[in-house]
């Protein structure tokens, strides 16, 4: 490793620049932090007597065996219901087949096998983008299920999907300061002290610092880690496709790739130019 690039000056002028629409940094800020939960969704649901029971940050969830989730915030309040808090720069990340999926892992994750499904508390999918992705300067949107033939009427099965405007600014509201707030790379500059005071913590104290170092680091690792995993795959893919293309079986490929079969039947199955 090149320690003059990553050494500690490094990661300190990446964490100076870093905002809580930076999702790695938001999720320590809202790590352990239930008066910042409740701050963002009291302000993002309209609803002032949230008290959140619990909330925990980059959690993992699957659908039984299926593609996984991991949550950027997951929290769970006094009444029952849930929600998952994401952070999303790009524009095409926050996609309705995604927030479909979201809400799918977390509404079955609420009930065991045999339980009512009048159990099922109200669900809320939060995604906050960077950008004003629909154009046309609302603050939030809010989507829930309705009857074709009947717009007026409300399915009433609980599940919302909400889009808060990162770049939505009006210091007079609530949700304005919030958006404010998300988008400072300095305590001094915010509004609310649930924020600010992870913040200065994270930025300002030799022990933060430390922490958002590691962090920084072992993402960087991960990175180099799946570049190199890729890379490798890539170059086993292009070695079966030469191989087959001499007429070489597949078994043989296969172990000559040391990929298992199935695998390198897949490649070819989804390479173009291979006959199906």
């Amino acid at each position: 490793m090149d320690k003059k690039k990553y050494g500690r000056e490094y990661y300190m002028e990446k964490l100076e620049r870093f905002r809580l629409l930076d999702d790695d940094f938001m999720t320590e800020v809202f790590r352990d932090n239930i008066p910042a939960v409740e701050l963002l969704l009291r302000i993002v649901l309209g609803k002032d007597d949230i008290k959140v029971s619990s909330c925990e940050t980059q959690r993992v969830m699957s659908g039984r065996g299926y593609r996984a989730i991991r949550m950027d915030v997951h929290a769970k309040d006094s009444t029952g219901r849930e929600s998952d808090i994401e952070i999303q720069r790009e524009d095409r990340g926050a996609g309705a087949k995604r927030a479909r999926i979201h809400s799918a892992i977390l509404d079955s994750s609420m009930l065991m096998a045999g339980e009512d499904f009048d159990k099922v508390a109200d669900s809320y999918v939060i995604f906050i983008t960077e950008h004003d992705i629909y154009g046309d300067g609302r603050a939030i949107r809010t989507y829930t299920r309705r009857c074709d033939q009947d717009p007026n009427e409300q399915f009433g099965d609980g599940n919302y999907v909400i889009y808060v405007n990162g770049a939505y600014k009006n210091d007079e509201e609530p949700i304005g300061r919030l958006m404010h707030d998300f988008r400072c790379v300095s305590a001094v500059d915010m509004y609310y002290p649930e924020l600010a005071e992870k913040v200065r913590n994270l930025k300002e104290t030799e022990g933060g610092q430390d922490r958002m170092s590691k962090i920084m680091e072992d993402m960087r690792k991960e990175a180099a880690e799946e570049a190199a995993k890729e890379a490798k795959l890539e170059q086993a893919k292009e070695t079966a496709y030469e191989l087959y293309d001499m007429g070489l079986a597949a078994e043989k490929i296969a172990r000559a790739v040391k990929y298992n079969l199935v695998t390198v039947q897949q490649w070819f199955a989804e390479r173009p130019s291979v006959a199906k």
